[in-house]
């Protein structure tokens, strides 16, 4: 059988709109992440609440996840089966950030707690709505090898100024030149950001347009009673998808590779602090801001145009393993370069370090999309909406263990700021920094070297991907 397959050239356009909808898919939880200390800093939220507000609306989350992803897939809708969801998500997911952070002191600890948790449950609901149909959207856009990932380097390089942007905010939350008190600025900033990245979240449903699926008879009826007894199929179709071994492969690479590194992001302001800056906070100044800014930045400019030119030249699995060889390598760097006194060294390493995060959803997204059409070969259906909940369902499960493991091993080495002495001078070893700063370069490391080892007999390359590209052109031409 011929391995040419005639390809849908996909506008530059809608690479460029899919990228937009990326910039908010992760401008929306970069910035929870900063305003989340607010909640505990300033509104006086204890542990427990903070715990009950981090890890319920991401098990909320993980449930809706697939049952959106069954409802996207089996919609007949002249407007096709993603638009109208991500244009309804987006709204709701910009309009109930907004909302969500409208906190004032004065209403009581009770109160806040119970406003923010209601409104927490909306906001990822509403990203839930958006965020599946969405990146199904994007599996779908193109049936070319190479495109796909172009198409991932260009929405996950926009995506990326989100992470450039939002460390940023933490320094004008508590500059007293811009607000009054960090209260005030998150109810101001919550506003722009959500009326500015409700309105990209939109772009992808305005722009990209999608064939009629109207008189689709293959497709489950999205009936009352079909949604209410359906949960059995999508449990079924989430085990189904699974049991694939590629895309097995790809999910718990993912989460190995994603979870390793939220856990240890959490330390890297005690790390700089305590470690660089012997405890003083005002002194390291915006370096904890620079890490995270210059990190997404090298990502931005040098890692997604390296990696989609490396997946193009030795294809997506060989490109994996070099960009996460190289991220090993630069998480060894950190432990020679975060020298005391000498913060700037750090910078030399960022640009090895960077390649683990930049290159994993640029190459593990365009991957998924020909596992997806693998599944069509074998089973008849296109699933990408399924598919999409499982894959960022592992992202969301694996950001939620990273939560519960950061505090597991502040406890394991030790370190409590409010336990440790006055400042010291620089280059004194603070009680349990040393520990930190070993999970901080080990743990990811030992997270990338078991996934490379899962993704070594990963086997769908180029040859094979046009080989099930042909066979499916081939099944349709006979269906038509």
């Amino acid at each position: 059988m011929s391995e040419t397959v005639a390809t849908r050239k996909v506008p530059y356009s809608y690479k460029l709109a899919f990228g937009a909808g990326m910039l908010a898919n992760q401008m929306f939880p970069a910035v929870l992440s900063i305003f989340m200390v607010v909640l505990v800093q300033d509104l006086g939220f204890p542990g427990w609440m903070w715990g009950v507000i981090f890890f319920f609306p991401r098990i909320f989350d993980a449930f809706t996840d697939p049952v959106m992803g069954f409802i996207s897939d089996n919609t007949r809708s002249k407007w096709g089966r993603r638009r109208q969801y991500v244009f309804l998500g987006a709204i709701m997911m910009g309009v109930s950030f907004i909302i969500m952070w409208q906190l004032y002191a004065d209403n009581g600890l009770i109160f806040n707690f119970t406003y923010f948790l209601g409104w927490s449950v909306v906001f990822f609901l509403g990203i839930t709505i958006f965020s599946v149909p969405y990146v199904a959207m994007g599996y779908e856009m193109s049936d070319d090898f190479h495109e796909r990932t172009q198409i991932m380097a260009i929405a996950q390089w926009i995506g990326q100024w989100a992470w450039v942007i939002a460390p940023w905010f933490w320094v004008i939350m508590y500059d007293p030149d811009w607000f009054e008190s960090a209260e005030v600025a998150t109810r101001t900033l919550a506003t722009w950001v959500g009326i500015l990245f409700m309105i990209c979240a939109m772009i992808p449903a305005i722009v990209i347009k999608s064939e009629s699926t109207v008189d689709r008879d293959d497709y489950t009826p999205l009936t009352r009673k079909n949604i209410g007894t359906g949960f059995k199929e999508i449990i079924a179709s989430f085990k189904e998808a699974f049991q694939s071994a590629p895309f097995r492969k790809l999910c718990i690479a993912t989460f190995l590779i994603f979870n390793a590194f939220n856990t240890v992001a959490a330390f890297t302001f005690f790390v700089i602090v305590y470690h660089l800056f012997a405890g003083d906070a005002a002194a390291a100044g915006i370096w904890p801001t620079l890490f995270g800014s210059l990190g997404a930045l090298v990502t931005t400019f040098i890692v997604i145009p390296i990696v989609a030119k490396m997946s193009k030249m030795m294809g997506k699995k060989r490109a994996f393993m070099l960009s996460q060889s190289l991220s090993i390598f630069g998480y060894i760097l950190f432990w020679f370069l975060l020298i005391p006194g000498k913060p700037y060294m750090f910078i030399f390493a960022l640009p090895f370090f960077s390649f683990g995060i930049g290159s994993l959803f640029t190459l593990m997204m365009s991957m998924t999309a020909d596992v997806i059409d693998l599944d069509e070969l074998l089973n008849g259906d296109r699933r990408e909406g399924i598919f999409g909940a499982i894959y960022w369902w592992m992202v969301k499960f694996g950001f939620a263990i990273a939560g519960g493991l950061s505090g597991l091993i502040l406890s394991i080495v030790g370190f409590s700021p409010d336990a440790l002495p006055g400042p010291l001078e620089i280059g004194e070893v603070w009680p349990g920094i040393t520990g930190l700063r070993v999970f901080f370069s080990g743990l990811p490391i030992a997270g990338t070297l078991v996934a490379i080892f899962v993704m070594r007999d990963y086997d769908i390359d180029e040859k094979r991907a046009n080989e099930i590209r042909a066979e499916l052109e081939v099944r349709k031409a006979k269906q038509a």
